[in-house]
């Protein structure tokens, strides 16, 4: 399978199943474009005449030997060698590696678009005991099998709410590590409301991952991400979050913003936030039920296309120049395609590999399915009990999913998540598409950036 594309002046041929990316010139690009594999040892008359008002002949036989010695090489027309790596299940899930520790169902702030119901996850509001939360980490390691990294994420609502017991887990797990032969890794994921000097020093010598939340521009910010009281947070929690950030010498942590309806020049927000001192960013489009008035719809697709290239061309001129250079999480592309193939083919591993614990200690595939009691597999104290869910997420890969099947971006998403999915469509394995579209035009920006930045 082959995908190609032009952006910003740029022609680029992804070669789906090899991974190789060509920056090519426009006649290479038109004489890819007017082949159909396999290839033949000569070039087709009929093909000559298609390009021949822009072309001559001799200049598109010299492409078509380069094009034809690329393909023998594997480099482009390859063949499908994944689809044989999914063998059928042999009844035996994948060890659970990282949990979601939801250490708080309650919030300070009151974002309006949030999946979480303001923290209460369609619940009533509160915080996870000490017990539930070592109760936990117990779970994890018993159900880690010889797994020896393990990862826990502390999130909300608002963590810092309830930061003693961040501190009691983090304590508790590292006195696991040398017994049980386990690495823990932590993150923890805040709004910044409750940063303080004392708080940031535990979290830099605890913490290998933040993550910070701030949506861009103060207005775009104010609108969405308010206070309890009704009152905007960007001058709230800006100088705390660029503390943070510093601290961490502008590494291991990630300023994460949302855009929604209301801001649909996105870009903006991102260059916002690299501009006020972040390096590393992440800018998500809100993922929500078409009725909603944030609600990012497919009639807002071309809009948000031409937003992501306007970023992408920003994106590569700083890295070419060296000129306020940050880091887009949606940019950073793998271009080897990474050392585990099975992510790429199935994607986060919600419910097997990755689970959630709500206060209460139930445990569900990811913090998106919190809240949704037919998705629930399970509770700290008697283990998982639903076996059929997990078995059904653990079956979802980029071959399951009928959408998937001639999308050139499905070793880049992994088939997308299974959690927008499962709430908007009803079915994990058929993906959210305005979530899918985004992803594909960021595929596409995030090769462009590779190809432009050093030209």
């Amino acid at each position: 399978m082959v995908h190609s594309f032009e952006m910003n002046g740029k022609y680029i041929v992804l070669d789906v199943y090899s991974g190789c990316v060509h920056d090519v010139d426009k006649l290479a690009f038109d004489v890819m474009n007017a082949l159909t594999p396999p290839l033949a040892e000569e070039l087709s008359d009929d093909i000559l005449q298609k390009l021949s008002a822009e072309y001559s002949a001799d200049e598109i036989r010299e492409v078509y030997t380069e094009i034809l010695a690329l393909s023998r090489a594997g480099q482009l027309f390859s063949e499908d060698t994944y689809k044989e790596m999914i063998l059928p299940s042999d009844g035996e899930l994948p060890p659970v590696k990282a949990m979601c520790l939801h250490v708080a169902h309650d919030c300070n702030l009151r974002c309006k678009y949030c999946f979480a119901d303001d923290g209460a996850y369609q619940g009533s509001r509160a915080l996870m005991s000490e017990e539930i939360a070592l109760g936990a980490v117990d779970f994890l390691v018993a159900n880690s099998a010889n797994r020896r990294n393990l990862e826990i994420d502390f999130f909300g609502g608002e963590p810092l709410m309830n930061f003693g017991v961040v501190k009691k887990t983090v304590e508790y797990a590292r006195a696991l590590e040398k017994k049980f032969d386990k690495n823990f890794r932590f993150t923890i994921t805040t709004n910044g409301v409750l940063l303080n000097d004392e708080n940031m020093k535990y979290i830099n010598e605890n913490m290998h991952n933040v993550v910070l939340s701030l949506d861009g521009r103060k207005d775009v910010n104010d609108r969405v991400r308010k206070t309890a009281g009704g009152g905007g947070s960007y001058d709230l929690v800006l100088k705390k979050l660029l503390t943070m950030a510093e601290s961490r010498n502008q590494d291991n942590y990630y300023v994460r913003g949302t855009y929604t309806a209301y801001n649909l020049d996105f870009a903006a927000d991102v260059l916002h936030l690299a501009d006020l001192g972040f390096v590393q960013t992440s800018v998500e489009p809100a993922v929500a039920a078409d009725d909603k008035e944030y609600a990012l719809r497919e009639e807002h697709l071309p809009r948000l296309f031409d937003e992501y290239e306007r970023l992408a061309a920003e994106y590569a001129r700083r890295m070419r120049e060296k000129d306020d250079e940050f880091r887009f999480f949606h940019f950073m592309i793998d271009l080897e395609q990474g050392p585990c193939v099975i992510k790429r083919l199935s994607g986060c591993g919600a419910g097997c590999e990755y689970v959630a614990v709500t206060p209460e200690g139930d445990i569900y595939p990811c913090h998106q399915f919190v809240g949704m009691i037919e998705y629930k597999i399970g509770d700290i104290e008697n283990g998982i009990q639903n076996e059929e869910i997990r078995t059904k997420l653990n079956g979802c890969n980029v071959y399951t999913k009928d959408v998937c099947s001639d999308c050139f971006a499905k070793f880049y998403c992994g088939g997308g998540c299974v959690a927008n999915a499962g709430i908007y469509n009803g079915d994990v394995n058929v993906p959210h598409k305005v979530s899918c579209e985004l992803q594909k035009k960021r595929v596409e920006c995030a090769l462009y950036v590779e190809c432009a930045r050093g030209s």
